[in-house]
């Protein structure tokens, strides 16, 4: 059977790694959209208004875990140079780890009241555990890439779905607590067997890593925390800014609304347009040396745009009925929401795996001016629609 998948796989070396990578998060979204018409029966728009905001919050801090260093393993000249990267991202994800315990401890309460979400003061310290697991994940995530190791990549999404289901289904007892921590289980899961593929086949590697290695890591690609932070802050800040800005300016609820209709229509994103991103950054490297980088940025967008756009079409006519349909009459406020989320959906998709180009390219200070305009027209949008 093995053999036989294989066999269906696209031989284009750059295909067949999209469509393992493509498998795995596939089979993780089938789970997730299986499970979801259930837990909008077990669970109240309020309760994924907490989880709306928490993940939020835990997707903007974890772009900055590791200070966008683990983006430098890939392109590391020899492995290793990309062991004393991924030991410099460590230490960088174990100090903000560190940070963000001590903010969590002093200003939980200032934190839910400004953001309208006085149930979440409860479960805030699982905050900075989320960061931990999310940014140790990312690091090994992008050895990973740099081995080339897609069907590895592609389990964990797996078992991160299962997990995060299970726990979501099992503990729906104890209310928005278990879709938290359901969160936190899912991205533990994988972090271990991608640690334990690094290390065995690379341990060679890893074994040389110096306190004067890390030293000079961090000098020879400081481009990466110095701008493509402020970059990946800004582009996650606009992505994460409506369901904060919901809960603020409306209610819980209304965030917990935006997250299903999103989490829906971005299945496309993480199914595709994610896996499509991480083999793009693996193949755009080569395709640079090699000045084939135009050509292929050309023929991504192209494949992406005919893609994406006949489902959204769908949505954008019928979103209302279908949510209604399939997640519950309670549900039907998601579904208009979804008309105009499906708009942004389709840019979202088209260029997102292409934003990697700035990490290829060195170009982080122009990355970083691009988010921030993308930033400033999303929150500006968002404010002039809330008046």
């Amino acid at each position: 059977m093995k053999q036989a998948i294989k066999n269906l796989l696209p031989t284009n070396r750059f295909a067949r790694n999209v469509s393992i990578l493509a498998g795995g998060t596939a089979a993780a979204q089938v789970i997730t959209v299986l499970a979801t018409p259930l837990l909008t029966r077990l669970y109240n728009p309020e309760d994924f208004g907490v989880l709306s905001v928490y993940a939020s919050l835990l997707t903007i801090i974890a772009v900055i875990a590791s200070l966008r260093y683990q983006l430098a393993i890939p392109i590391a000249e020899n492995d290793e140079d990309a062991a004393n990267v991924v030991a410099l991202s460590l230490l960088v994800v174990i100090g903000m780890t560190i940070l963000t315990t001590v903010f969590v401890g002093f200003f939980r309460h200032p934190i839910v009241d400004i953001l309208n979400c006085p149930s979440l003061a409860t479960y805030l310290w699982l905050l900075p555990v989320g960061l931990l697991l999310v940014g140790t994940y990312q690091v090994f995530q992008y050895w990973a890439i740099r081995s080339k190791a897609f069907s590895a990549i592609a389990r964990t999404k797996l078992a991160q779905a299962l997990s995060m289901v299970g726990v979501q289904l099992g503990g729906h007892t104890f209310g928005p607590l278990a879709l938290l921590v359901a969160q936190v289980f899912g991205q533990m899961a994988g972090i271990t067997s991608l640690c334990v593929l690094a290390v065995r086949k690379r341990w060679d590697a890893f074994k040389k890593v110096r306190t004067a290695g890390i030293v000079i890591a961090m000098v020879r690609y400081k481009r990466f925390p110095l701008y493509s932070t402020w970059g990946a802050i800004f582009n996650t800040a606009g992505s994460q800014l409506p369901p904060l800005l919901f809960a603020v300016l409306f209610n819980v609820s209304s965030a917990g609304f935006y997250l299903l209709a999103h989490r829906v229509l971005a299945i496309p994103v993480r199914f595709i347009g994610g896996s499509v991103a991480e083999v793009f950054f693996s193949s755009a490297v080569d395709a640079h040396r090699q000045g084939q980088l135009k050509q292929l940025v050309a023929d991504i967008h192209e494949k992406l745009a005919h893609f994406i756009m006949p489902p959204l079409v769908i949505i954008v006519l019928a979103g209302p009925d279908l949510f209604s349909l399939i997640f519950g009459a309670e549900w039907r406020l998601a579904g208009e929401f979804s008309r105009w989320i499906a708009i942004y959906i389709y840019f979202q998709f088209v260029t997102s795996p292409l934003s990697q180009l700035f990490s290829v390219l060195e170009k982080q200070l122009q990355g970083t001016l691009f988010q921030a305009l993308l930033l400033i027209a999303q929150a500006g949008g968002l404010f002039v629609g809330a008046l």
